[in-house]
């Protein structure tokens, strides 16, 4: 555990991919430009808590390749402490066509790649220990035995040392079944202490339950003391301890929605590490996640603190 002179850190776990990403709308067959980055689920979260001020580290293998050093590049250059086993394998590769301008479609390239090789034995038991919140997604379980006992691993070490353990669900129906994924994550959710979820990701856990209401009490019949239904455009939902909580949508023009998701559970983390309550929490959620909506990327547009206040102007220029 953290000592009172030490700044409360979350912990991640996860992969990060290259992403090679077309700017403009049309077919990637007529040799559209792509634009070079990288992205993960738990990365963009330390990232997003790093730029609210936070301390961040994330966990995971690297490949050896140049993609693997702009990884390790960009997190350090965003103050995230990246502790990265390297591996001889390559970088797992997504790439995002816009076929239009509301419609994108997204391809995976991650077969005998490093980050689907992690493994429990990449996990350090002081690092995880000595965090304040542990984060993790369902979608490095998704990735293979091997993420899957990384995670389990990192949240039996987080358990016994008494650190908060934070879940999203993060259902991606790409990597697997709803079938598989809740055999998998129900574990994981009876042994976390906050989750995060959509409608259709909590009905995972919670299958037959309608509203999110009755979504969120699910959630913590299971276990968890606080449940996060993440709505959209609507907003958010949420039961900690044992108390209603309701956030509005942060009215924004939506340019991209990747990478919502991780900035609503980063800001909500960023101020739950800053000892803030869960209303505090939840507006910090709805800034970044309006800030990621209304501009390109996983996380490159995610705000530094001083920035929060943007979004409160009605003008389009601040002066």
């Amino acid at each position: 555990m953290n000592s009172a002179s030490e700044e409360p850190c979350l912990v991640t776990v996860g992969e990060v991919l290259a992403t090679l990403a077309a700017p403009d709308p049309g077919p990637l067959a007529l040799g559209a430009g792509l634009r070079l980055g990288i992205a993960g689920a738990e990365s963009n979260v330390a990232v997003g808590i790093s730029r609210l001020g936070g301390s961040a580290t994330w966990i995971g293998r690297v490949s050896d390749d140049g993609f693997g050093e702009l990884i390790l590049r960009e997190l350090r250059a965003e103050g995230v402490t990246a502790i990265a086993v390297r591996d001889p394998a390559p970088t797992s590769l997504l790439v995002k066509e816009r076929r239009t301008s509301t419609r994108s479609r997204t391809r995976y390239y991650r077969t005998h790649t490093a980050g689907v090789r992690l493994s429990a034995q990449d996990i350090p038991e002081d690092i995880v220990a000595g965090a304040a919140v542990l984060h993790v997604t369902g979608i490095t379980p998704a990735l293979g035995e091997g993420p899957a006992q990384a995670v389990r691993r990192a949240v039996d070490i987080a358990a016994g040392a008494g650190v908060t353990v934070s879940l999203d669900i993060n259902y991606r129906s790409l990597l697997w079944s709803e079938e598989d994924a809740r055999r998998t994550l129900l574990p994981l959710l009876r042994r976390s202490d906050l989750v995060f979820a959509g409608p259709h990701e909590a009905r995972l856990a919670v299958p037959g339950a309608r509203d999110p209401q009755e979504l969120a009490r699910g959630i913590r019949d299971l276990g968890p003391s606080g449940a996060v239904i993440k709505l959209g455009e609507e907003g958010a939902y949420a039961l900690v301890d044992d108390q209603e909580y309701r956030q509005p949508a942060v009215p924004v023009r939506v340019h991209d929605s990747v990478g919502a998701g991780d900035a609503f559970a980063a800001g909500y983390l960023a101020e739950l590490l800053a000892g803030e309550g869960p209303e505090q929490r939840l507006r910090t959620a709805a800034l970044l996640g309006a800030f990621a909506v209304s501009t390109t990327g996983d996380w490159e547009g995610l705000p530094r603190r001083s920035e929060l206040g943007l979004l409160d102007h009605h003008d389009d220029i601040v002066r």
